[in-house]
């Protein structure tokens, strides 16, 4: 059987750095499940790899996509299975990377049979959105269902939209609507989860927003105004910086805001990988040595 080896754990915490030693290792390919990496527009506040970095091993999935595309998980799972399936004509071993939880489940267990999208109840929720703000949203997909709202991406109006549209359809929580058959693939799956103290990874994150905003954040969010009510950029790091910009906050508490809802995003992400059993968990401090270490046994 070919292996995949994904990648796991929060934002900020080195799984670029891993996926692509791993790559060269094995001398394989790149499948990045990064959702908001897939807009060549937003390549700072997302923290796509550098050119340096993509030109070390070759990657799928990023930038492939304008902030103007509609792109839905279904449309992911899709491609990025054909794509598996492609590498895996030439090679042994390929590497998932990204921290986008339900993106990396799609590609290793499937989607439910989920309905499609009902534009009345999708109509129903922008307009919530306009008039009430996304708290509204959150509030009411907190009470309909807890389980899914602790893990969810609570910022991303997408995912908020997704869910109460198919706990309205249905009748039934997302987090039932999601927990059944997992699909059978071609392939094994070695998932490889990088740790840290919680006070590392919110360092981390401080660091990282504060290399983002060097590295011109505030310029690329200005570039991107005339888009700011697209799906794509109603995000962490993006919706706090268009509020700077129509005056409502000041720059130094939208940055602040910005490292709040990183933080806030990690602890999610942290929530969802301890529920899960099959993670093999390497330190931050020596990832690559153990993974490569890891991975001989069991390749």
């Amino acid at each position: 059987m070919k292996k995949l080896i994904s990648i796991v754990g929060t934002t900020g915490i080195g799984k670029t750095k891993l996926a692509i030693e791993i790559a060269k290792h094995y001398a394989t390919e790149i499948i990045s499940c990064d959702s908001r990496q897939f807009f060549r527009e937003m390549t700072i506040g997302t923290a796509t790899p550098s050119r340096e970095e993509l030109a070390e091993v070759p990657h799928h999935f990023i930038g492939n996509l304008s902030v103007e595309n509609y792109y839905s998980i279904g449309q992911f799972e899709k491609e990025a299975i054909q794509k598996i399936e492609e590498l895996f004509t030439q090679h042994d071993v390929g590497v998932l990377v990204g921290g986008s939880m339900m993106y990396e489940k799609a590609v290793l267990e499937g989607l439910n049979d989920l309905p499609e999208a009902d534009a009345r109840n999708q109509n129903k929720l922008e307009q919530m959105l306009r008039d009430e703000g996304i708290e509204k949203l959150q509030q009411m997909l907190q009470e309909l269902d807890p389980d899914y709202f602790g893990t969810v991406d609570q910022d991303n109006p997408r995912r908020l939209f997704r869910a109460l549209d198919i706990i309205w359809q249905t009748g039934k929580t997302y987090t039932e609507n999601i927990a059944g058959h997992v699909q059978k693939r071609d392939f094994d799956v070695i998932r490889i989860g990088i740790e840290a103290p919680r006070e590392i990874i919110y360092e981390r994150i401080n660091q990282r927003v504060n290399k983002m905003l060097a590295e011109g954040l505030v310029e690329e969010v200005k570039s991107l105004l005339p888009f700011k009510n697209k799906l794509a950029l109603r995000t962490v790091g993006y919706s706090e910086l268009f509020k700077y910009f129509e005056g409502e906050w000041t720059l130094d508490f939208a940055v602040e805001e910005i490292k709040k809802n990183s933080r806030r995003f990690a602890k999610r992400q942290l929530t969802w990988y301890r529920k899960e059993e099959n993670i093999h968990w390497v330190n931050f401090e020596n990832s690559v040595a153990e993974s490569l270490s890891l991975l001989k046994t069991l390749i």
